[in-house]
C-alpha cells in the first residue's frame, strides 16, 4: 500500500496511487476492511421475512459471492427469474473488527457501494439503517447494535427490488423476465463492494473538491459527523513537495477551505499541475480534524485541477478546446452483470478505451462504481455522468429520481474525470416532454438541481432530442452510410444551427420551442452501432446497420468515422462543426452485437486496427480472424 509524509510527520497513505483501487476512492482511510466474499442468502418470495423474524439472523439456505447480484453466473446463484425481495446474512467475528482497527470507544461503520433496490440492515437483531436507491452508496454505524465487545455479530440485509416497478431509476434492466431489444437482465440487491471502517466519534463523513484556476486556489468542503468545536487541517502535496496547507475551527457540521497553490496564481507552474488527457496530473491530499488538540481522524484523498465550460461553440478544458472522441459503455459483463468481476477489470476497462484511442466515454444509463472513476482520473478519460432512468412519469418517479440523481451528483462531483452531467437521456421517463408541460418542467428542474448542486460542470437537459434548457445540444443519429453522414454535418456553422433547431435524424425535435440557441456546443453523442458478431451470439442478435465479415466490417466503421471525423471541430482547425462525438458502443452487451469489442472485452479487429479507425486514418487490410489481435 503506497504511502507518502503529509508534512506532519506521520506516514499517510497516498490516495492516487492505490491499487488495487478503493470503493469511495477519494476517502480512504487505514481503518478499511473489506466484507466481500461468501454470505448466506435467501429468496423471500412470500416477502414472510419481516414477519418471520429473520433479521433475527438465523442461518440463510443459500451462499451468494457478494457482490455480485444472485442473477449473476459469478454470485453462485444465477437465478434471472422474479424475485423481489432477497435477504442476506454475514457474520461478523473479532477478527473483521480487529481487521477494520476497531478500539474502544470508536464507531464501527458499514458501507455499501449500492444496494438495488430499497435495503434495510440489521445487527444482532437490530434495525441500523436503510436506503432506497440502487446505484448510490449508503453507511449505517452498527456501534449501538453490537450486543457485546467480544464475539461473534451478525449483520444482516434486506433487499427489495420490485421487477414491474418502472417508476424506479433502472436503466437498462429489464422489466420483462426474458431480455428483449437494448435491455438486460436485473441486479438485484448488493452489487457493489461492502467494507468495515472504525473511526472516532468525530470524523469525515465527506468531502468536496474544487479548484479555482484563475485564483489559483483550491476549496474543499468536509463533511463532519458531528457539531463540536474542531480544527480541520488540510494539505495538498505533488510528488514529494506540499503544495499548500490550511486550518480552520469550526463548531458546525460542514468545513470549508480555501487557500492558495504556490505558483499557480503567477503562472510558474500552471501548466504542469493542470489535469488534462495528456497529463493526468492528480494532486495528494490529507484532511485532519482535531478536537480539544486531539487528532479524530486523518484521510486520504486526491484532486485533479482543471476548469470546464461551454462557450463559442467549443468545449472547453482549462479554457483550451477539446474535441471529444468518446464511447459509449454499458459497464455491463456477461458473467457478474452491472456489477464488475473484479477491481482489476474496472482498470482494464479505462485502459481498453484509451487504448482504442478515445479521450472520453459515456457510462450509459447506470453510475459506474467510482473504482472505474478512479482509473479515468488515474488515466485522463473525459467521463460523462449519467443517471439510469425510470420509465414511467408520476410523483414515485419524480422523487426517485431526484433523490438518488442528487446522491450520485455528490457522490462523484470531486472527480476531474467527469466533465458533464447527463440526469435525462432520449425523453425515458418523460416520454411526452414535448406536449406536457410537467414533463418539461422536470427537465428543466433537473438541470437547474444539477447546475445548483454542482454549478463547476455544464449539464445536458435530455441526451439526444426534445431538449429545454441545455449547457450542450446532442444528436443521437444511427446513420449507416458515411455520404450521408458527411453531407449532414460537414457544414457551415449555420446549417448546423438550422439542423438543432427543427426535426432531427431521429425524427424528433432536437430543442424544444422556446430554447435559446447561444451558440452551445453541438455534438453527435450517439451513432454508429455497426454489429459483427464475432463470436456465437444469441439468436436475436442484432445492431443498426450489419457487417458480413471482418473486411466489412472494418468499411463500414471507417466510413463513419471518417465522416464524422471530417465534420468535427478541431479535426481540420475549423471555426465550426461538430464539437465532439460518442461512438456506440464499446462492448457487445447480450443480444446488442454492435460493440467494438466482444462480451469478453476481445477486440473484434486488431486493437491498432481500431485505433487507426477511431482516429479517422484510412484502415489498413483486414485479416479475416474475428478477435484478439492486439
Amino acid at each position: 500500500m503506497s504511502s507518502n509524509n503529509d508534512g506532519s510527520g506521520t506516514a499517510t497513505l497516498r490516495a492516487s496511487r492505490m491499487e488495487p483501487a478503493r470503493p469511495r476512492p477519494q476517502l480512504v482511510r487505514s481503518s478499511f476492511h473489506g466484507i466481500d466474499g461468501e454470505w448466506g442468502f435467501a429468496y423471500d418470495d412470500a416477502s414472510a421475512g419481516l414477519a418471520e423474524r429473520w433479521f433475527d439472523g438465523r442461518a440463510l439456505p443459500l451462499t451468494i459471492t457478494v457482490p455480485f447480484p444472485p442473477e449473476s453466473e459469478d454470485s453462485g446463484i444465477h437465478d434471472t427469474g422474479f424475485h423481489p425481495v432477497v435477504w442476506y446474512r454475514r457474520e461478523l467475528g473479532e477478527a473483521d473488527l480487529h481487521a477494520a482497527g476497531h478500539r474502544p470507544g470508536d464507531r464501527l461503520l458499514v458501507h455499501f457501494g449500492a444496494v438495488d433496490y430499497r435495503a434495510q440492515v440489521w445487527v444482532d437483531g437490530t434495525l441500523v439503517g436503510g436506503h432506497t436507491g440502487g446505484h448510490t452508496p449508503f453507511s449505517v454505524d452498527v456501534t449501538d447494535a453490537l450486543t457485546a465487545d467480544t464475539g461473534t455479530h451478525v449483520l444482516v440485509v434486506r433487499a427489495e427490488d420490485d421487477p414491474h416497478d418502472v417508476a424506479q431509476p433502472r436503466g437498462k434492466q429489464d422489466w420483462h423476465e426474458t431480455p428483449h431489444s437494448i435491455w438486460y437482465h436485473r441486479t438485484t440487491g448488493i452489487w457493489q463492494p461492502v467494507w468495515l471502517e472504525s473511526v472516532r466519534p468525530q470524523h469525515v463523513t465527506g468531502l468536496w473538491w474544487r479548484s479555482d484556476l484563475t485564483a489559483g486556489t483550491v476549496t474543499v468542503d468536509v463533511e463532519l459527523s458531528r457539531r463540536v468545536e474542531s480544527a480541520v487541517r488540510v494539505v495538498v502535496a505533488h510528488d514529494e513537495r506540499i503544495l499548500g496547507s490550511a486550518r480552520v475551527v469550526v463548531d458546525d457540521t460542514v468545513a470549508t477551505v480555501t487557500f492558495p497553490l504556490a505558483g499557480q496564481a503567477n503562472g510558474q507552474e500552471y501548466e504542469r499541475l493542470l489535469w488534462s488527457p495528456e497529463h493526468p496530473t492528480l494532486l495528494d491530499t490529507w484532511v485532519h480534524v482535531d478536537v480539544d488538540g486531539v487528532e479524530q481522524d486523518v484521510v486520504a484523498s486526491y484532486l485533479g485541477l482543471r476548469s470546464v465550460r461551454c462557450a463559442d461553440g467549443a468545449f472547453l478544458l482549462n479554457e483550451r478546446p477539446v474535441v471529444l472522441r468518446s464511447v459509449l459503455s454499458q459497464g455491463y459483463w456477461p458473467t457478474s452483470h452491472l456489477a464488475a468481476p473484479s477491481a482489476a477489470a474496472l482498470k482494464r476497462e479505462a485502459e481498453l478505451i484509451a487504448e482504442l484511442g478515445f479521450n472520453a466515454v459515456r457510462v450509459h444509463q447506470k453510475v459506474e462504481d467510482d473504482r472505474f472513476l478512479y482509473w479515468a482520473d488515474r488515466l485522463g478519460l473525459l467521463v460523462w455522468g449519467e443517471m439510469a432512468a425510470s420509465y414511467t412519469f408520476d410523483r414515485r418517479s419524480v422523487h426517485a429520481t431526484v433523490g438518488e440523481w442528487t446522491e450520485a451528483v455528490v457522490r462523484d462531483r470531486s472527480h476531474p474525470s467527469i466533465v458533464t452531467w447527463v440526469p435525462l437521456n432520449e425523453s425515458w421517463g418523460v416520454q411526452h416532454i414535448a406536449g406536457r408541460a410537467d414533463q418539461r418542467a422536470f427537465a428543466e428542474g433537473i438541470y437547474q438541481l444539477t447546475r445548483a448542486i454542482d454549478p463547476t460542470r455544464p449539464v445536458i437537459s435530455n441526451d439526444g432530442w426534445e431538449q429545454g434548457t441545455s449547457d450542450l445540444w446532442t444528436l443521437h443519429d444511427y446513420e449507416a452510410d458515411g455520404e450521408v453522414l458527411l453531407r449532414r454535418y460537414d457544414v457551415t456553422d449555420a446549417e448546423l444551427r438550422a439542423l438543432i433547431a427543427g426535426i432531427g435524424p431521429s425524427g424528433r425535435q432536437v430543442r424544444l420551442p422556446g430554447t435559446v440557441d447561444d451558440g452551445q456546443p453541438v455534438m453527435l453523442t450517439e451513432f454508429g452501432g455497426v454489429a459483427w458478431a464475432a463470436d456465437e451470439g444469441p439468436a436475436d442478435a442484432w445492431g443498426y446497420s450489419e457487417a458480413e465479415d471482418a473486411g466489412d466490417y472494418a468499411a463500414r466503421i471507417g466510413s463513419i468515422l471518417s465522416a464524422v471525423n471530417t465534420a468535427t471541430r478541431g479535426f481540420r482547425a475549423r471555426p465550426d462543426g461538430l464539437a465532439g462525438w460518442c461512438w456506440t458502443q464499446l462492448t457487445d452487451t447480450m443480444q446488442e452485437r454492435n460493440g467494438l469489442l466482444t462480451e469478453r472485452r476481445e477486440p473484434k479487429l486488431p486493437l491498432a486496427t481500431l485505433r487507426a479507425l477511431v482516429a479517422g486514418d484510412t484502415a489498413p487490410e483486414q485479416e479475416s480472424v474475428a478477435a484478439g489481435g492486439a
